[in-house]
């Protein structure tokens, strides 16, 4: 039997595990559910912290899930992933980027979130280490760490784009890396890396066979300026059988909650991360399966049409926060995040009094002040920066900009 712990007046107390201790709940959904609440309890506040469409699902997503519920497919599928919607996949990564992968090659989990978990669990012994680029999504830390392995963050910096770079990472590797984890066009920068960027380091992973390649490509269908989206294993066929390519419905299809992610990847690995899913959570929803073999075999019309509007709404904040004073925005390629800086704001006083310390005090300012929720780039591993989603109204967008700037205007 366990053993219970037990407070002075002999009432059992909660005991969290200890692997808990170095990771916590995201940012993100911090500032996203302290926003909410004030908004219920009648504050007008503008939520910009969310990273997820606010376009509909598509309607013959939406009709191809109807008819599998219609037809009874409403039971358990192939553990990673039904054998038609591997077929779809294969055939996206065949047709959009060049990659050809075998059936046992693919795998389908409950979001790309859990295709990143179930390969670092799958994969990392404790102290094994995973380069991740800084600024970074904030869920890949506490994967690596929950696993027990080591995050080792590099700072990329505004200057290159946001984008590492080979002599960066070449200080970093070591004989204990066991992942680089890639993200183009990157959550929360926008960056994306064109093939002339991927290739030194490409090159310099192929002199460090130990070292395998995660690729998160969830953007991919959105990026702009007519910007050339490239894979790293298609660029590099030699890296093939290190890398992990990630992508999924989500973003590209407004399907966030339809619980969709894949993979495609060296069947070894695969294998081992079907091992973990088969503990977890078994097959992803049967429906939500049903209605990513739409997605993904559909016109790719509505995403076209869908990523003009965010290249919009892109140039309307990046151009609204550059008139502000003491804030810059470099313009991202992809993805629907601007970056921006308030370096120029720290030690500024705000109306109270207090100063403007770092970039999550500005962040809190903002949203104590003029009710615009953004999230602080301290959350994402670079500062003095904060992100916004530009995956809402225009004028919701315009407002929030205009409250920004005012509330810049009052800081002195």
């Amino acid at each position: 039997m366990g053993v219970n712990t037990f407070d002075e007046a002999g009432s059992s107390t909660f005991r969290p595990a200890s692997r808990l201790a170095t990771i916590g709940v995201s940012e993100i959904l911090k500032i996203t559910g302290l926003a909410t609440e004030l908004k219920r309890q009648g504050r007008d506040v503008i939520i910009l912290g969310t990273g997820e469409p606010d376009f509909d699902t598509p309607e013959h997503v939406k009709d191809a899930a109807k008819c599998a519920m219609d037809a009874g497919s409403t039971k358990y599928t192939v553990l990673d992933g039904s054998p038609e919607l591997k077929g779809a996949i294969r055939a996206k990564f065949k047709r959009d980027n060049g990659l050809e992968f075998a059936q046992d090659e693919i795998t389908v989990s409950a979001g790309a979130k859990q295709v990143i978990f179930n390969a670092m669990m799958a994969t990392l012994e404790a102290g094994d280490e995973v380069i991740i680029p800084a600024p970074y999504w904030v869920s890949y830390a506490d994967i690596v760490l929950v696993m027990g392995g080591k995050p080792v963050f590099v700072p990329c910096r505004e200057s290159n784009g946001f984008r590492l770079t080979a002599e960066a990472l070449a200080k970093a590797i070591n004989p204990r890396t066991r992942w680089v984890l890639l993200n183009s066009p990157s959550n929360p920068s926008g960056a994306a890396y064109a093939e002339a960027d991927y290739r030194p380091i490409l090159d310099l992973l192929i002199c460090h066979p130990h070292v395998w390649l995660m690729v998160d490509d969830i953007y991919e269908h959105i990026t702009y300026d007519n910007f050339r989206f490239v894979t790293p294993a298609a660029i590099e066929p030699s890296l093939r059988d290190r890398t992990l390519t990630i992508n999924g419905v989500s973003k590209a299809y407004a399907m966030t909650g339809w619980r969709i992610g894949y993979a495609g990847g060296p069947s070894g690995l695969v294998r081992a991360m079907a091992v973990v899913q088969s503990q977890s959570t078994s097959c992803p929803s049967s429906i939500s399966q049903a209605a990513a073999i739409a997605a993904l075999n559909g016109t790719a019309d509505i995403v076209k049409q869908r990523c003009r509007s965010f290249q919009g709404r892109r140039d309307l904040v990046v151009g609204a926060l550059n008139r502000i004073e003491g804030i810059t925005c470099r313009k991202p390629e992809g993805a629907f995040y601007t970056f921006a800086s308030c370096a120029a704001l720290i030690g500024r006083a705000m109306p109270d009094g207090e100063r403007v310390q770092n970039d999550t005090t500005f962040a809190e300012y903002l949203l104590r002040s003029v009710g615009v929720a953004v999230v602080p780039g301290s959350a994402f591993g670079l500062a003095p920066y904060f992100r916004i989603s530009y995956a809402t109204s225009e004028a919701e967008l315009r407002e929030a900009c205009t409250r920004i700037a005012l509330a810049t205007s009052r800081l002195s």
